[in-house]
């Protein structure tokens, strides 16, 4: 990420919690500034407190698109410029297809899909003409994998990184870095009782296949083995690694899991290629694309 001398200035959604408070607190430690954003601006008042003016915080609910942009050039208002967008506000969600309601699973794409999209819209304009900055998207190691229980949180995840991958290219000849986030478990409150979403009619006829997610979900509350305090640390020097890649899995278990995962989908590509090759017309060239 390109920067300059001045103060760094960062838009962190969802701040007054987990990954977006560590990641908040670090920065004001370093003396940035920080614009973070929670759906009740009370949440930040130990921070206004211990940092003062270099804190703006402002109560906005990501699924609000239409307000994305006020946040923004608040933040502009009150810094002059911004160097870094985190993409940070979620919520997990458990639960079968077939329990999960079509407005449950659009809260899921609404929090991670369009809230971030909004927010990337609205500032791209003023770092394009900076050519400088960053962007991170918070995903998770289920916005690569999925697995019973999970696949409406998974498939805001999954479509979040494709976007941004695309995103990644477009901004690059600007000086634009995006980097893409992808958790394992972190001491947040992600799997408290009262921030985990679960499915409001659940059936016992699926107790058999995720039950046992069900219940590893909620006891997983208070032991995760990730640091958001070193997270915070890692995203921090990643921006700041010339060489970084787009992805980056966050965790030892997000290391394993994803290791097993890739090595999978390449083994089942390599084993069916005749099969998937034949469909095409006989005789063909490669196709030649842009990408």
């Amino acid at each position: 990420m390109t920067t300059t001398n001045e103060t760094k200035t960062w838009i962190i959604t969802g701040a007054s919690s987990g990954l977006g408070l560590a990641l908040a607190e670090a920065a004001l430690a370093a003396g940035e500034h920080v614009i973070g954003t929670a759906r009740r601006a009370d949440r930040f008042d130990v921070l206004k407190e211990r940092y003062g003016d270099r804190l703006l915080a402002i109560e906005h609910d990501v699924r609000d698109t239409a307000g994305a942009a006020a946040v923004v050039q608040r933040a502009l208002e009150v810094f002059g410029h911004v160097d870094v967008l985190v993409n940070n506000a979620g919520a997990g969600q458990v639960g079968s297809a077939e329990e999960i309601t079509d407005a449950a699973l659009r809260a899921m794409l609404e929090q991670h899909l369009f809230g971030p999209a909004a927010y990337v819209r609205a500032v791209l304009p003023h770092l394009r003409e900076r050519r400088s900055g960053a962007i991170v998207q918070m995903s998770s190691q289920g916005g690569r994998m999925s697995f019973p229980a999970v696949g409406s949180y998974s498939a805001g995840k999954f479509a979040l990184e494709g976007w941004s991958e695309a995103l990644a290219g477009e901004v690059a000849p600007f000086g634009i870095r995006v980097l893409i986030v992808e958790p394992s478990r972190f001491r947040t409150a992600f799997n408290a009782a009262d921030v985990l979403n679960t499915a409001q009619q659940q059936s016992s006829i699926y107790d058999e296949a995720i039950g046992a997610v069900r219940a590893n979900m909620a006891e997983a509350d208070g032991i995760q083995e990730g640091d958001p305090a070193r997270a915070a640390q890692v995203i921090r020097d990643m921006l700041d690694t010339p060489d970084a890649p787009l992805r980056l899995p966050l965790g030892a278990e997000a290391v394993r899991n994803l290791t097993r995962v890739y090595r999978g989908a390449l083994d089942d590509v390599e084993k069916w290629a005749s099969v998937s090759e034949s469909a095409d017309f006989p005789g063909m060239p490669p196709a030649v694309r842009a990408f």
